[in-house]
């Protein structure tokens, strides 16, 4: 939960800044960091992965949950910043002409008028990105150092031995895992397709 937590945090608060300020820039600057943002979704993790791990390591990152929320920060912001750039040129201008009419500032701007209105959008993304982090295995398998800061799922794998196998345990730690996954899906499925929709077509 601390890494979801973490990684989903700083994933929303970044891309929604990030998207909304691309977005609403035009020229050539702003193009190339957008498309900077989407070509990177096309880089496989595998052809990053020894790289991630020495920098983490150098860095002092690696072996905590905190620092593999940070990693998760760095790795899904992209995802999220195509999605929210999409789905702020959905919001009228207008509204943001006048705030600024009114005296806010740019901050004030975004976080009081525009954020509120990008909720369909960063349910999405925070659903998204935590079915994706809960059920990851590579990454926390290659960070996490610690027994006592490892995941669920590198846990459940623990209880695999070479010669010797706890199905109580599994079956049970296998149910655990899967209960938040599929609770969040249930009630929240429709915002998934919604904010993808809005937020890649509309665009």
């Amino acid at each position: 939960m601390i890494v979801s937590a973490i990684g989903i945090g700083g994933i929303v608060f970044c891309a929604s800044l990030a998207g909304y300020k691309l977005s609403r820039t035009s020229g050539k600057v702003s193009n190339f960091l957008f498309f900077l943002f989407v070509a990177s979704m096309l880089v496989p993790f595998h052809s990053i992965m020894i790289p991630l791990t020495r920098m983490a390591k150098e860095l002092h990152v690696q072996g905590t949950s905190y620092g593999l929320g940070v990693i998760y920060i760095g790795l899904g912001v992209n995802m999220a910043v195509f999605l929210y750039h999409g789905f702020v040129k959905t919001i009228p201008r207008e509204l943001e002409e006048s705030a600024e009419i009114d005296g806010c500032h740019p901050f004030q701007t975004f976080f009081q008028i525009i954020f509120p209105l990008l909720l369909p959008i960063t349910v999405t993304i925070a659903i998204l990105d935590f079915l994706w982090i809960w059920n990851d295995f590579l990454l926390p398998l290659l960070m996490l150092t610690d027994e006592n800061s490892y995941t669920l799922i590198i846990s459940t794998n623990k209880l695999f031995g070479e010669y010797h196998k706890e199905w109580s345990l599994i079956l049970a730690a296998l149910v655990l895992t899967a209960i938040p996954v599929v609770l969040i899906f249930i009630f929240f499925q429709h915002f998934i397709m919604q904010g993808i929709v809005e937020g890649a077509v509309k665009g």
